[in-house]
């Protein structure tokens, strides 16, 4: 196999690379992994942004694809950090194809100076929180990663009941009296930004964590407006609510983003209660007005997708009350590292055959 970088500008090149990419995700399930669409990878690989570096490269089997790999690093905190992806076409496994790919991603990782490489993979949620005899779980155990972190994929179908919807609002503000709900489609207002920055670079580290090395995210409102710009490339919309306290600060959000590429689908993004506003409902009140706003502005959305770490119970209970059923499971795996490597240069790897 013959390891060769993509250029993200090359239309037959990026296609082949995701074609193989998604037949690889698509072989874990119906409804297991959660791929990203043609569309969407291409405007984020052709345009990554300030806060990270990505490079993507193919495995090459007699000019065909038959691997792929990913290498992303954020450039603005975790600066230790790497997130690989390594995809194997179903026809072409047990080769070591995929095992020569993730080694010259290793290589590359390193050459930035990363010692953490974190990595992801799904299966059913039949398999199990450990995923025991599933292939990328597999591989990732041979490869010497560590199950760090195990999320559980949930799914809601739409429509929620306005009955539904109204019980549960009036639950959440006999504690949250005093704080406003804001709901919008599309990017944040202005005079809400620095405030959503806040808690939007949180939620990567208040959630569980488990055995991962993070560090919460660098997200000014630059950052923010810089990612909204990539959503409207991807043709993504999101739909946000903002929970502010009688001071009107924002102290709670959720998001939840639709795209052109999968009708009828939406995805949850984030969902944050600062600290020091706990205790009060604030994460079924945001997650609910969010839900009105879905399906008032969105009525052809039937499904909502999710993933929550098997040890947040707290969301998960709130998940549970709106009516969100598991679907799937996804392992967050990582494995530490130690300074650059001398393997050799990026794009064309020494361990391709």
């Amino acid at each position: 196999m013959e390891i060769v970088p993509v250029d993200p500008f090359d239309r037959d090149a990026f296609d082949a690379w995701h074609g193989a990419y998604f037949q690889a995700e698509l072989a874990s399930g119906e409804g297991v992994a959660s791929p990203w669409q043609l569309e969407e990878f291409r405007a984020i690989a052709q345009n990554p942004g300030s806060s990270r570096w990505l490079a993507l490269y193919a495995g090459l089997v007699s000019g065909h694809v038959v691997a792929t790999g990913m290498v992303m690093t954020p450039l603005l905190d975790n600066t230790d950090r790497a997130e690989l992806l390594v995809h194997t076409v179903p026809a072409a496994r047990r080769r070591g194809h995929g095992t020569a790919m993730l080694a010259h991603l290793e290589v590359v990782a390193r050459d930035r100076g990363r010692t953490v490489l974190v990595a992801e993979s799904s299966w059913p949620y039949a398999a199990g929180p450990d995923g025991a005899g599933e292939p990328g779980r597999e591989f990732a155990r041979r490869t010497g990663f560590d199950l760090a972190l195990g999320d559980v994929k949930r799914v809601l179908r739409l429509p929620v009941p306005d009955a539904v919807l109204d019980e549960l609002a009036a639950e959440a503000a006999l504690r949250h009296g005093g704080h406003e709900l804001r709901s919008w489609a599309g990017p944040v207002p202005d005079e809400l930004l620095d405030g959503w920055a806040r808690l939007s670079s949180l939620v990567i580290t208040e959630a569980p964590t488990g055995d991962l090395d993070v560090e919460p995210e660098c997200r000014d409102a630059s950052v923010i407006r810089e990612n909204e710009e990539v959503l409207a490339r991807q043709g993504r919309t999101k739909y946000n609510t903002l929970a502010l306290d009688p001071g009107g600060v924002p102290v709670a959000y959720t998001d939840l983003v639709t795209t052109v590429h999968e009708p009828g689908r939406a995805w949850q993004f984030g969902t944050l209660v600062d600290r020091a506003a706990r205790g009060r409902r604030l994460g079924l009140a945001v997650k609910v007005a969010n839900l009105r706003l879905l399906q008032a502005e969105r009525p052809d959305i039937e499904v909502v997708s999710t993933y929550n770490a098997e040890s947040n119970t707290h969301m998960i209970e709130v998940n549970d009350r709106i009516g969100f059923a598991p679907v799937a499971r996804l392992g967050e795996f990582q494995m530490r590292t130690s300074g650059p490597s001398s393997r050799g240069p990026e794009g064309r790897s020494p361990v391709s055959r």
